[in-house]
Order: structure tokens, then sequence, then C-alpha cells
């Protein structure tokens, strides 16, 4: 990859990403795969920051849909991110990829407190920088997480990792003449209510002019792929 078309990403993965086969919990070998794919990019020195779900482990939502306090289980799904985000330290720095931790709530025994300046600095430094604890607030998603931490770092692109491979006009695996997208922009995402990512999250990207590229994830050398320019997944821009 001698051009890549991006210098910095912003990579947003959902915890379901990391438990392979598995249907819960973190499978070590997707784990270890998707580490020798950011391992590539760090070595072409490109800068890339990770936002990570929790849904491997707890969901806010479901919490609050069994009965419990909305704002309780969002603060339990932001742990849950956390959990996620030390295992993807784990690998990557494995793999020897210089890696920070920050989270958006203080618990400085296992990570660094989310700082913006620190955050660029570690990038230009080489290192790969994990978000966890999603925003810190309940009652926003990580998918919002993404939009507000790429816009804060100045992030090329937001790429999504998904379960299908880019954008469709109806649910792929329940319709069998869906048609995928190639590139789409924010006005037709938000005018066909396509759920590319949350219509927070859309219009927080839509505002700071911040592209995304909704990809396979199953196959983690697409990250590679995408960074170079290959035709994968759905665009979003402007």
């Amino acid at each position: 990859m001698e051009n890549p078309v991006y210098k910095r990403v912003l990579l947003k993965l959902s915890g379901e990403a990391l438990m392979g086969e598995m249907g819960f919990g973190l499978h070590v070998p997707t784990i270890q795969g998707i580490a020798e794919s950011i391992k590539k990019l760090n070595s072409l020195k490109i800068e890339v920051a990770v936002v990570i779900g929790g849904g491997n482990i707890f969901r806010g939502l479901k919490g609050a849909a069994a009965g419990m306090d909305r704002a309780t289980a969002d603060y339990m799904g932001m742990l849950a991110t956390v959990i996620n985000g030390m295992a993807l330290q784990d690998a990557f720095e494995n793999a020897g990829v210089p890696t920070r931790l920050m989270t958006a709530i203080e618990m400085r025994t296992v990570a660094e407190t989310y700082i913006r300046r620190r955050a660029e600095r570690h990038l230009a430094k080489g290192r790969v920088v994990i978000f966890g604890a999603g925003t810190g607030s309940p009652y926003f998603t990580t998918d919002t997480t993404a939009a507000l931490r790429g816009s804060e770092i100045q992030a090329d692109v937001v790429m999504k990792g998904t379960m299908v491979d880019g954008v469709y006009d109806k649910d792929p695996n329940k319709h069998s003449d869906a048609v995928r997208f190639e590139r789409l922009t924010f006005g037709e995402v938000i005018q066909r209510d396509l759920r590319v990512m949350d219509p927070t999250a859309v219009t927080l990207c839509r505002e700071s002019s911040l592209p995304i590229l909704v990809f396979d994830m199953r196959d983690p050398a697409n990250i590679v792929r995408a960074v170079s320019g290959e035709a994968i997944g759905t665009l979003v821009t402007d």
C-alpha cells in the first residue's frame, strides 16, 4: 500500500465483532486477527484510533428493556466496553503495536482518562488509541462516541466494521433482492432512514464533514483494504 487514502482513521467496532462464532464474550483468535491488521496499518504510519462497543458482554438497552434503570444499564454497558478495550490493548501490544487505552470514566488503575490533546499526542507518536466507556454519559451509543471522537481528533474517516458488506436498502438477511449502495450522501441516509449509524452519530458526522465507511468486519484484512482505497463497503459523504 504505497498511497493510503486515509492518514488518520477512527475504527468503530461493535462488541459482537470480538466474539467470533461463540455468540458471547471474547474470541481470542478473532481479536488477534484484528490486531494483525492494525499492525499493518501502524507499520505504514497510519494513525489509528478505535471505539469499541460492549454488546458481546452487556447492552444497556437490553437491560433497560428488562426493567433496569436506563442510566444504570448504560453505565454497565460502558464498563463492558472497557473490558473489550483491555482485551484489544493486550492483543495489540502482543502483536508489537504500542497502544493506549483511554476511558471517558476515570479508572486510573486500568486506563488513562480521556483528554483530547493527549489522545492526539499519542496518535502523533504512532500509538494506537482505544476509546472505552463511550461518551461517559448514559443515553448515548458507541456510534455517537465514534462520531464525537472522530470529530475531536480530526480523523479522515469513521470506518464502521459490521457483519454485512455495506449498507443495503433493506435487510439482506431477510430479503434476497436487497440492493447494496456503494456511495450515499448524508442526506440520503437521513431521508431513507438507513441504519448506517444512529441518527445522532450521522448528524454529527455530517456537521463535521466526516465521511463514514461501512464495511464487512468478518474479514479483518478488510481494514487494510479499505484504508488502501479498495472499493469495499459503502461510503457516506457530503
